[in-house]
C-alpha cells in the first residue's frame, strides 16, 4: 500500500473517490473542505493499492497543540473507505498514518471524529475496531436525533397541534435561494439567546450553495405578510438529510412555524429517504444535554445517534 499526502494536483482525484466511497458525504469535497482553508493547515492523505485509491483520509495539523485531527473544520471526519477495502487493509492505513504524523509533523495526538453509521451507503465501521486496536479512548460523544423516515415513528400530539395551528395561521413553507432574510433571521436568534454568530457567514453560505445547488438547500416559512418566520438550511447526503441551521421568530414559534416546515420536509420533500438528521443536543462534549431542545426533536419521531471523538495516543498506541 502506498501512502500520498494531499495536494492540490490530487484534487480530481479526490473528489472522484469521495463521490464513490462508501462512507463519504459531499462534505468530504475539496470544494466543500477547502472554502476554510486559511483557517487549518491541511495534512490529509491518499491511500493506494496496485494503482487504485482504496481510502482517503481528510486531516489537518495543530501544530501548537501537536496533534493530527480529522478534521478540524467539519463535524465529523474520519477515513473514507472504498467498498472493496478489507478490515486488514484498514488497520494498515491506521499503522501508516500514525507513523507519518509522528515522523512529519511531531503529533502526539490524534483526535479522529468516526461519521455517524447513518451516512454510510455500506457498513463502514472497520475504522472503529482499528481504533480499538491503537488504544484509543472516548474524548467526546455528542448525541444527535435522527428520524428512520421508513417506517417513522408518529409525532407527538403536541408536535401535530402546532403544526394545525401553522396552517390554521395561514403560513406557507417554500423553497428559497435567497438566503439574507434567513441569515439575519438565524443570527438575531443565536446572538440573542447564546451570544454568538452562525458558523457560516451569509458570504460563506453563498458561496458554498453556488457550488453545491443541489446539495445545500433553504427552505423557509412566511406569513401572510410574505416574511421570513422560520427556516432551515439542510445538507443534503444522499440517503440521509441534516439540518445544518434552524430558526425561529417569535411570532414563528407562536404559530408553530418550524413544526410545519420540519412535518412537511419529512412528510413530503425528503419522505424517500432514510433518514433525517436534526444535529447535536449537546454541549461541553456531550457532557451536558439540552433537555428542551433534544424533547422537540424526539416529539417529531427523532432517536438518537451519537457524534464521536476519539483520542489516539500517538506516543504509546497499540498496533
Amino acid at each position: 500500500m502506498i501512502l500520498k499526502p494531499y495536494s492540490t494536483l490530487l484534487k480530481q482525484d479526490w473528489n472522484k473517490f469521495v463521490a464513490e466511497s462508501k462512507n463519504a458525504t459531499f462534505l468530504f469535497n475539496r470544494d466543500f473542505m477547502d472554502y476554510h482553508s486559511d483557517r487549518f493547515e491541511d495534512c490529509s492523505l491518499i491511500f493506494e493499492d496496485k494503482g487504485r485509491i482504496l481510502a482517503c483520509l481528510p486531516a489537518n495539523v495543530d501544530r501548537e497543540r501537536r496533534q493530527i485531527v480529522s478534521h478540524g473544520g467539519l463535524t465529523y471526519g474520519g477515513v473514507l473507505m472504498s467498498e472493496k477495502i478489507t478490515m486488514v487493509q484498514v488497520l494498515e492505513i491506521f499503522r501508516l498514518s500514525a507513523d507519518y504524523f509522528k515522523k512529519e509533523y511531531g503529533a502526539e495526538r490524534w483526535l479522529y471524529k468516526p461519521i455517524p453509521y447513518i451516512y454510510s451507503s455500506y457498513p463502514a465501521q472497520e475504522d472503529l475496531y482499528a481504533l480499538f486496536r491503537m488504544g484509543a479512548v472516548l474524548e467526546s460523544r455528542g448525541v444527535s436525533s435522527a428520524i428512520q423516515l421508513q417506517g417513522r415513528l408518529q409525532m407527538s400530539t403536541g408536535r401535530l397541534q402546532c403544526v394545525k395551528k401553522a396552517q390554521k395561521e395561514g403560513l406557507v413553507m417554500r423553497e428559497s435561494s435567497d438566503v439574507l432574510p434567513f441569515w439575519n433571521l438565524l443570527n438575531n436568534v443565536l446572538v440573542s439567546n447564546h451570544g454568538v454568530s452562525p458558523v457560516h457567514t451569509k458570504e460563506e453560505l453563498d458561496l458554498l450553495i453556488s457550488r453545491f445547488p443541489e446539495r445545500i438547500r433553504l427552505f423557509v416559512v412566511n406569513n401572510e405578510l410574505g416574511e421570513t418566520v422560520a427556516g432551515s438550511l439542510v445538507f443534503d447526503m444522499g440517503k440521509a438529510i441534516h439540518t445544518q441551521y434552524m430558526a425561529s421568530s417569535e411570532d414563528g414559534k407562536r404559530k408553530g412555524a418550524l413544526d410545519m416546515l420540519i412535518h412537511e420536509l419529512v412528510s413530503d420533500v425528503f419522505a424517500d429517504r432514510e433518514y433525517f438528521d436534526f444535529g447535536i443536543s449537546t454541549e461541553r462534549g456531550g457532557r451536558y444535554l439540552n433537555e428542551g431542545l433534544i424533547f422537540q426533536k424526539e416529539g417529531f419521531g427523532g432517536r438518537a445517534v451519537c457524534y464521536d471523538c476519539y483520542s489516539v495516543n500517538l506516543l504509546g498506541c497499540n498496533k
